[in-house]
């Protein structure tokens, strides 16, 4: 795929951005969150990142800035693992609704999912990455080679090995996920796509969100920069472009694990329905239950579907700060301890800087947000 069909005109993109950078709320016009913008700012003129947005919200008061390409604040990235919490809220719609318990066995709604111990794995394990699956599978890529659809890739996680006693250890595992979304759609009738346009977007208004491509076109979304990425982002090899971070094969999948798009204000919608619940997704109290630790202690802290704690948030964040990141280049967190939401969406992969300048934009937002 070629860049320009990711990419407007430099023109227009610059025209856009300028149109973005001067969107801030007035009672932020004291500079307050100056130094995360800087972190973006230089990251884009030293041709880092090729496109970002900052968007943070505190005590009711946003400020957005978008750079580069991205041109505005409504600018919709691949989120990557940000994916994994707003799945987990269209199944907690269902929970809601009576469909099912955390502590259910998999099997009960997959019944082809036993023998090695899959018979112990409950429906928690899966959303707080305890079950022993794997995050990938061994032939995720031949899958996508071939342009595989999801109910393949659920096919393989059925039969994939355990590698733990469910509940003995943390793993983090995309896998794990996808098997939670298919009971969703089990008990919903509907696919994974549907089910959370109506139960997630909709309820909360984000307009500028999809799983998958949606009512969206691929080129209205930002590009990937696959180079020096993961494995699964095809890694910027010319062999990948069919099934790549950037192909329309992967855009249009909606892969519970890592396959919506969304905007920064989205997200910051997405997050203000767990930091002030208010019951237009899930339930005020099920919104508490997904962002606090469901985890024995000793193993890493997680809740449903959401990093939570100290460790999900930068220095100087609280305890009960939720969160995630994307290894596409995303992250969002909310603190409730100071009444903010930092969301950072970039184009450049996680993995490919130490330290990315997603994480020193947000060290730079929670420093801010003390004072």
């Amino acid at each position: 795929m070629h860049r320009r069909t990711f990419l407007a005109s430099g023109a227009a993109a610059s025209a856009a951005a300028a149109s973005g950078a001067s969107h801030l709320s007035a009672s932020l016009a004291d500079g307050r969150w100056d130094d995360a913008g800087r972190v973006l700012e230089r990251a884009v003129a030293d041709k880092q990142v090729e496109a970002a947005v900052l968007h943070v919200v505190q005590k009711g008061a946003p400020f957005t800035r978008a750079y580069g390409t991205a041109g505005s604040e409504n600018a919709m990235f691949l989120l990557g693992s940000i994916s994994k919490p707003i799945n987990v809220a269209a199944l907690m719609t269902l929970f809601d609704e009576g469909s099912f318990q955390l502590g259910d066995p998999v099997r009960k709604f997959l019944p082809a999912f036993t023998g090695d111990g899959r018979e112990r794995v409950t429906i928690r394990h899966l959303l707080t990455h305890v079950s022993g699956l794997p995050d990938q599978l061994t032939n995720n890529n031949d899958l996508r080679r071939r342009h595989a659809q999801l109910g393949e890739f659920v096919a393989e996680v059925m039969h994939t090995p355990l590698e733990f006693t469910p509940g003995a250890r943390y793993q983090y595992s995309s896998m794990g996920i996808l098997l939670a979304a298919r009971i969703g759609e089990i008990l919903s009738g509907l696919d994974m796509l549907t089910l959370t346009e109506r139960k997630v977007f909709e309820p909360l208004g984000m307009s500028h969100s999809a799983q998958g491509l949606g009512r969206h076109k691929l080129e209205e979304m930002i590009r990937c920069q696959t180079e020096h990425a993961a494995p699964e982002s095809g890694g910027g090899d010319p062999n990948a472009r069919e099934w790549d971070w950037n192909s329309l094969y992967w855009r249009k999948l909606g892969a519970p694990w890592g396959g919506t798009h969304s905007s920064a204000p989205d997200i910051a919608r997405f997050l203000g329905e767990f930091l002030h619940p208010g019951g237009k997704a899930v339930k005020p109290d099920t919104a508490r239950l997904m962002v606090r630790n469901h985890n024995p202690r000793g193993l890493t802290p997680h809740g449903l579907g959401f990093a939570v704690g100290k460790e999900s948030g930068s220095p100087g964040c609280s305890a009960r700060t939720f969160g995630h990141g994307g290894s596409t280049g995303t992250l969002c967190r909310a603190d409730p301890a100071s009444d903010t939401i930092c969301v950072v969406l970039t184009s450049l992969p996680g993995g490919a800087l130490h330290p990315h300048p997603r994480e020193r934009a947000a060290e730079a937002v929670a420093a801010a947000a003390r004072r």
